[in-house]
């Protein structure tokens, strides 16, 4: 009797992990199928309680590729913050078995591979209209992550409102420091001309013939951008360009072309090429306000930078 029930028993534990072999059957070698649809391969895993959950900020290195083993995308190369991590809020899963799914499983220190549906991701989580060409219709993506932070969802509202509290201190002292530096430079360079109503200079070097272009006309310029105390951060000139080491052969230094006065370039440029006529050489010192303002324009142009411009104005049309 005694057999017959240890039978019974091993039996039904045979049975019983059949059938969860069964329902984590993976056609993905090495990864198992979980119960929010994800398949998972985990490389380090803590197994802590502490798990990210919606509203949460993650911050992590991630890379995906697609089924011909393309990398896509991979936060060590993400120039646009200069991290190899990338961090964000966890928002709601966008489908069953999405990457948000997969990231509600890490744990901090928990690295792991995914395999996700590539249509679902571009269209639902990514909002595309379309799958690129790039990625084969009904194909998986694959994603590499390592999990390195989770701050929960009140401590980064309480962070992200100190960090903005500290900006906006930041940018009155910056914009009470403009205001002097803006006046000196007038006053040290000894610069007689007259502002226009908005603040902006206009110093003529070379006169040009003719009429000046009405809004909505398209001017060519000609242009070399430098900050306040010098640092030229930018021009449509070769040799200055290699001048100043900002050389980019992949880049073609020609006169710049644009519709004037609809937006299309700072205030200060729509104004100031308007009081130009064609041949005409001059400089424009803008203040911040007629430029890029509080926000500054990427790593060359701090916020509340005044610019100038030497600037020529080829043609218009």
């Amino acid at each position: 009797m005694k057999k017959l029930f240890a039978t019974k028993i091993a039996f039904s534990a045979i049975t019983a992990a059949l059938v969860i072999t069964s329902c984590n059957k993976s056609p993905y070698p090495g990864y198992e199928l979980s119960e929010n649809g994800v398949y998972a391969k985990f490389y380090t895993q803590t197994n802590t309680d502490l798990k990210a959950k919606e509203g949460d900020v993650v911050k992590l290195y991630m890379a995906y590729k697609n089924n011909k083993d393309s990398v896509l995308f991979d936060s060590k190369m993400n120039k646009n913050n200069g991290s190899e991590f990338i961090e964000f809020p966890l928002t709601k899963s966008s489908f069953k078995g999405s990457f948000e799914d997969a990231l509600s499983m890490m744990s901090i220190g928990d690295s792991a591979s995914f395999i996700i549906s590539a249509d679902s991701v571009y269209m639902k989580t990514f909002g595309a209209k379309e799958v690129p060409p790039y990625i084969e219709k009904g194909s998986m993506l694959n994603f590499v992550v390592k999990l390195i932070k989770i701050t929960a969802k009140a401590d980064a509202e309480k962070e992200r409102n100190e960090i903005m509290k500290e900006q906006k201190a930041l940018a009155e002292i910056r914009s009470n420091e403009e205001t002097k530096i803006f006046a000196d430079y007038i006053a040290s360079n000894k610069i007689t001309a007259k502002p226009t109503q908005s603040g902006l200079y206009y110093i003529e070097k070379t006169k040009g013939n003719g009429s000046k272009p009405p809004i909505g006309s398209t001017v060519k310029v000609n242009y070399t951008g430098r900050l306040i105390n010098g640092k030229i951060f930018d021009t449509s000139i070769e040799a200055t360009a290699k001048q100043a080491n900002l050389y980019d052969k992949r880049r073609p230094y020609e006169p710049i072309e644009f519709p004037l006065g609809t937006g299309k370039v700072i205030k200060g440029w729509d104004e100031g090429i308007s009081l130009m006529s064609v041949g005409s050489k001059g400089q424009l010192i803008i203040p911040s306000n007629m430029a890029y303002g509080e926000q500054g324009a990427g790593e060359f142009i701090p916020p509340f930078s005044s610019l100038i411009f030497d600037v020529e104005l080829v043609s218009f049309q």
